[in-house]
């Protein structure tokens, strides 16, 4: 179990997390709320309804990590524009789409970085050191999520595009600064990649 998922009868996985890997993880799902934070729109109102109706952004944000989690819906690399009227068409499909969904999208990833977070203060809050981590089959799904997005967020900083950007941080000298970040990102992969596995079996 150590450094990996396995299934949990019922549903669920499980895991096993030292004090260092807890404190990782925690640190980077809190740094991930604060990036994500409510939005251009601001705090939520507490009106359900008014929520229901609330418009977000319809520009794409400055923040290269916030764009990588919050990409176009229409549009992006590998689409073929024929036109400078087909990209001004998607451009205004992306803004459109973007106004009524980011700010459901930001409220999804907040929720799942908490959960994550919770989980965690829970874990600690039960005894000192590492311990076994285990999660329902909800909140599986929430850390699933969060692992994705935290590893989308080091993938931006690290400039990583594709499976080639990757093979190159193999290769990273033990100098390099960005060293402890390549780890986290490697790391948090076979994470994610067990808890896959886990919620398929």
């Amino acid at each position: 179990m150590p450094g990996h998922f396995e299934p949990l009868p019922g549903g669920g996985a499980a895991v096993a997390l030292d004090e260092v890997e807890i404190s990782i993880i925690r640190s980077l799902a809190v740094q991930l709320m604060e990036l994500i934070g409510p939005g251009p729109g601001g705090e939520p109102s507490g009106d359900p309804l008014a929520e229901l109706f609330a418009e977000g952004p319809s520009e794409p944000p400055s923040d290269p990590v916030l764009k990588r989690l919050f990409p176009d819906a229409y549009g992006g690399p590998g689409v073929e524009v024929t036109s400078p009227e087909q990209a001004e068409e998607q451009r205004a499909y992306s803004s459109e789409f973007r106004r009524f969904t980011e700010n459901d999208l930001r409220a999804g990833k907040r929720e799942n970085a908490l959960a994550v977070i919770r989980s965690l203060d829970a874990l600690t809050a039960a005894g000192e050191g590492g311990a076994v981590l285990k999660l329902t089959a909800e909140d599986s799904k929430r850390w699933l999520g969060s692992l994705n997005d935290l590893r989308l967020a080091i993938a931006s900083r690290l400039d990583v595009v594709d499976e080639e950007d990757t093979d190159l941080l193999y290769r990273l000298p033990d100098e390099d600064p960005r060293k402890p970040m390549v780890m986290a990102y490697l790391w948090l992969g076979g994470l994610q990649e067990t808890l896959v596995e886990t919620l398929m079996t």
